[in-house]
């Protein structure tokens, strides 16, 4: 069969366990360009892959104004997750270049993911297990999970599976987002509560908002001062919600009893302080990386390209 145009796929897990939507981009007549770096691309090696790319399937590779003007031909973009702070909007709407996202599919693998985070940091799992691995049978005097508060920043997919796995550990759930969903969060039991709010009065921070001007570093020294002594924060959403330096020092003077951060602003990190802080669970930006959410999203991602590039 003759192709009709060649797709770039950038996302390393992409039809990783199935190669079904594989199939379907080859089926459709497109020639496929593969991750051949099995890493995030760097800038100058999406400018040279996306050159004859008619559509690009992107993780969190970047695609800002001038990768997007190097790709002569891209006609569509589709995101391989949901969060959008990599590509250029803005530029790709200018362009006529219609960006999709894979809504939906990967919300429980991060709820997952995040509550693991949270049970991990409270529980002091990674401190046993290498105190255990040393042979050192003492016990630990931990937190406590069950009945504690948490309060949710950004009440979408993801934040509402994160509320509904604490409400089996009967938590009370307060939340803050833009877009309120009072019929949800009253069905559910969950508190409407300002940034403010969540900050003094919950045991438990998850993040699950997008990064934008807006919400960048929005955990800060000042956020930091208002928290409960000994509270647990954890960003699965992404890097750059956190101020870094703040976080260094809060995990320093107690501020913070843990954190679990599976996004940061650059990754891997640069920051040496970062890497030996014992009560710091570092995650490499795998909150989604099951094998159900990556069957899930490679599908998803696959038919969004094809719907797009058809039009």
């Amino acid at each position: 069969m003759a192709t009709v145009g060649k797709i770039l796929i950038t996302p390393r897990s992409f039809a990783k366990t199935d190669d079904t939507p594989k199939r379907l981009l080859m089926e459709a007549g497109y020639e496929l360009i593969c991750n051949p770096a099995g890493s995030i691309l760097t800038r100058e090696q999406m400018q040279e892959l996306i050159e004859d790319a008619d559509g690009v399937i992107i993780g969190v590779d970047p695609l800002d104004r001038e990768i997007i003007s190097a790709g002569r031909k891209l006609r569509a973009i589709a995101k391989y997750g949901v969060g959008t702070d990599n590509i250029d909007l803005a530029f790709a709407r200018e362009r006529g270049i219609p960006v999709s996202v894979t809504a939906g599919a990967n919300s429980n693998a991060v709820a997952d993911y995040a509550f693991a985070l949270i049970l991990a940091c409270a529980r002091q799992l990674t401190q046993i297990n290498e105190m255990c691995h040393r042979k050192n049978w003492g016990k630990v005097v931990t937190g406590d999970v069950y009945g504690k508060t948490i309060g949710i920043i950004g009440l979408g997919a993801i934040g509402k599976g994160v509320a509904r796995r604490a409400r089996g550990f009967d938590m009370t759930v307060l939340a803050y987002d833009a877009l309120w969903d009072e019929a949800y969060a009253e069905e559910n039991g969950i508190v409407r509560a300002q940034l403010e709010e969540i900050y003094r009065e919950s045991d438990f921070i998850s993040l699950h908002i997008p990064l934008t001007p807006q919400t960048e570093n929005l955990i800060d020294e000042e956020a930091f001062k208002m928290m409960k002594k000994g509270a647990v924060l954890v960003n699965t959403a992404r890097g750059g919600l956190v101020d870094e330096t703040a976080l260094i020092q809060a995990l320093h003077d107690g501020t913070l009893s843990a954190a679990g951060i599976d996004a940061f602003a650059q990754e891997p990190p640069d920051c040496e302080k970062l890497y030996s802080l014992p009560n710091l669970i570092m995650g490499s930006h795998c909150g989604a990386s099951t094998r159900g959410a990556a069957e899930q999203m490679s599908r998803m991602a696959a038919e969004n390209i094809l719907r797009d590039l058809s039009r």
